[in-house]
């Protein structure tokens, strides 16, 4: 095949650093949305959905297939953390060291872009936390609660 070609669709989530709700005001969040979306836009990671509270963040893209997964994501926290630190409000903030990286099928982009958009709403009846838990339980992860937050 003298072409190359990649359709992997991934939904990152990522927390603030302790959870700290630094997030909180909605201008700054969907204006961080949005850098969010540019930076994996920069690095031909086509973004379909970016959301989220007040202490994480979802981005649902699509992979491009000269970057890894690993490289997305913490250029992603990289460059998404300079602009927020440089926000007057802000100074002090930082991004949880680790994420929770999931596969999606095609078949499935309506339902997880919907989910995301949904993110106000969800949180009004389930934690950062416990919904990490329920995406780690849905595929099939197993993981030690002691290595998961910090």
């Amino acid at each position: 095949m003298p072409q190359s070609l990649s359709a992997v669709y991934l939904h990152a989530v990522f927390s603030t650093k302790d959870r700290r709700p630094f997030l909180s005001n909605r201008d700054l969040r969907l204006a961080l949305h949005g850098y969010i979306g540019e930076i994996s836009k920069r690095l031909e990671c086509a973004p379909l959905r970016v959301g989220g509270v007040e202490d994480h963040v979802h981005v649902l893209a699509r992979l491009s297939r000269t970057v890894t997964q690993a490289d997305w994501i913490k250029e992603l926290k990289r460059a998404s953390s300079l602009w927020l630190k440089a926000q007057a409000s802000v100074s002090e903030f930082s991004w949880q060291g680790g994420y929770g990286c999931f596969s999606v099928s095609v078949s499935n982009l309506d339902t997880v872009t919907t989910y995301i958009e949904s993110q106000e709403e969800h949180h009004k009846k389930l934690t950062f936390q416990d919904e990490l838990r329920a995406l780690l339980k849905k595929h099939g992860e197993t993981w030690d609660e002691k290595y998961l937050w910090d």
